[in-house]
């Protein structure tokens, strides 16, 4: 027997490749071959459920795109990049993030297997020493934000009192985010079904009052505000150095500021949607298609209302961002509330970033410990990682995660907190190299699939393709490689910003040369064409794709209904 999962090992397999190979009408003898694929089977007891309903896998799609890096962290970019550098950088990478989820949807959608994992996809379309970096690079950055996020729950407390320590914040925060995730994946899709929907709800809100105050129709307002800060005191603001090359740099630092708004947002819809949602070919191709709309709406028309609603240079902006606030005192939305004489509104934003921070947690929490659990079903981390409870739950991967998540407690002294703040700089670039790797699993992906003759079945193809995974992948390496340009100018070098800003790629570098060459010891860096197993499992999810009927709507209200979910 073969130590690899998956591999064609016996007789018996060879004939079952090989009657499916027959049964898809192959033209080439060899490509029913296949080598190191990663087989999750559906009929596992010892696997995840599929509990997550049609409407919890809509809501995660819009909910995914708003977290705190759109309350909050897009201050830091509009202060330090100004208005109109935060709304073209939130337009580039929306239309990045866009394509990654583009990529996602077409390859899950065509083979949405339980238990699943970014990194099982990676395996089975790639390499499997890739899929060994990019699962753990995957597991460490899920669980680093999931920990930030608890950090940032109780800075947001902080916001109305600091009479509580805030490592009791930080406990009750984890706590109930470990709990949570210990229960049935329902519990955790209905959860995040009405914090996406208080989001949801929210920013709409937000966005509708920023209009009304773009149209000078606050209490404090005397005129039309219009775009009053790009002109005074400007649309662009220099950064490092003046002149041009200061608005340049500006940019530059815009892109990476706010990427981290985005980073791990198309690959929760792919985790939970995939492995543990009801007829998810159905569901993930709806989500995938209504992604580009909520990223417009949410993203793109939040971004342009912040960069008209407060300036750049305005002393309450300042000062949040110097502090290092996490919660409505930094969001510019409240400042632009604030400055137009609008009263309690900035308590209830403040609310509202407080179940986003929750949500993102929980949602981050689920991801990592689904990582880590395919990573155990491929045999890339330690067995018992993959073991479930009657109710589909990990729970030794939920354990491992929740201990990780523990780090946040270094933010309780202050010298301490450097080192986290250290840690969760990593996990930009991190998230960039992700991309990266799903942009090339796509590419092997599709060739594969016209190899072998199947892309009429495929049944969710998406625009601009190959070509808009290539700028992806170039754009992501690009950004991965200048993200830390800052620390190269003579009076900014600093050592442990230039570690942050770089130690990730040597890391990933290491896992995955190091299980090429030391575990894996295959000498090839990539299956070719005719190697990678685009069959097994697609009769079975064809067929069970029939087993959901097709819904029809015998009224306008159910036609909204089956629309919206």
């Amino acid at each position: 027997m073969s130590d690899s999962p998956g591999k064609v090992d016996t007789d018996q397999d060879l004939e079952k490749n090989i009657a499916v190979g027959k049964a898809l009408s192959l033209h080439s003898s060899h490509s029913v071959l296949r080598q190191g694929s990663v087989i999750f089977d559906e009929g596992d007891q010892n696997n995840v459920h599929r509990g997550l309903k049609s409407r919890h896998i809509q809501l995660i799609a819009i909910a995914g795109c708003i977290g705190t890096g759109l309350f909050v962290g897009s201050g830091a970019a509009l202060s330090t990049c100004g208005p109109a550098n935060l709304f073209m950088s939130y337009c580039i990478i929306s239309f990045v993030m866009w394509i990654i989820m583009n990529d996602l949807g077409e390859m899950i959608v065509y083979l949405p297997l339980k238990g699943m994992a970014i990194s099982g996809y990676v395996d089975r379309y790639v390499d499997k020493s890739l899929a060994f970096a990019t699962g753990w690079c995957y597991w460490y950055t899920y669980s680093i934000v999931v920990a930030a996020e608890s950090t940032a729950g109780a800075f947001i407390v902080r916001y109305w009192t600091d009479e509580v320590h805030m490592a009791i914040w930080i406990t009750i925060f984890t706590i109930l985010m470990v709990g949570i995730n210990v229960f049935a994946v329902g519990l955790y899709g209905e959860l995040e079904f009405w914090f996406g929907s208080i989001k949801v709800i929210t920013i709409v809100g937000l966005i509708i009052l920023g209009v009304v105050l773009f149209f000078g129709g606050g209490p404090n307002q005397h005129g039309v505000l219009g775009f009053g800060y790009w002109q005074d005191p400007g649309a662009f603001k220099e950064h490092i150095v003046s002149g041009h090359t200061g608005k340049f740099l500006a940019f530059i630092t815009a892109l990476v500021k706010s990427a981290f708004s985005f980073i791990l947002s198309p690959e929760l819809i792919a985790i939970s949607g995939s492995g543990e949602g009801t007829d998810p070919r159905r569901n993930i191709k709806k989500a995938t298609k209504r992604f580009v709309y909520r990223v417009i709406f949410f993203y793109i028309c939040g971004s342009f209302i912040i960069s008209v609603i407060v300036a750049y240079d305005d002393d309450r902006l300042m000062k949040a961002v110097d502090e290092g606030s996490s919660g409505a005192a930094a969001s510019p939305f409240v400042i632009g509330i604030q400055n137009a004489g609008i009263p309690v509104l900035n308590h209830i934003i403040n609310a509202v970033i407080l179940t986003s921070a929750i949500s993102a947690g929980n949602s981050l929490y689920l991801a990592a410990s689904r990582s880590l659990f395919a990573m155990a079903k491929q045999g890339y981390a330690p067995k018992f990682f993959g073991n479930c409870n009657r109710f589909g739950v990990p729970y030794w991967a939920v354990l491992a995660t929740g201990l990780v998540s523990l780090l946040s407690y270094l933010n309780c002294s202050n010298s301490a907190s450097d080192v986290f703040t250290w840690l969760t700089n990593i996990t930009t670039v991190a998230g960039f190299i992700n991309w990266s790797v799903i942009t090339v699993t796509y590419l092997r992906w599709r060739k594969a699939v016209q190899y072998n003759g199947l892309w009429d079945r495929v049944p969710f193809k998406t625009k601009l393709q190959p070509y808009a995974s290539y700028f992806a992948f170039c754009f992501v390496i690009i950004i991965s490689l200048v993200n830390g340009y800052a620390v190269f100018f003579p009076d900014r070098w600093n050592a442990s910003d230039f570690v942050a800003a770089y130690i990730t790629i040597p890391i990933f570098l290491v896992l995955w040369l190091g299980h090429k060459f030391f575990i894996d010891k295959s000498g090839s860096f990539y299956k070719k064409i005719e190697e990678i197993d685009v069959i097994t499992g697609l009769e079975e999810v064809e067929a069970a794709e029939k087993e959901y009927p097709e819904r029809i709507a015998k009224n306008f209200w159910q036609k909204f209904w089956f629309w919206l979910a």
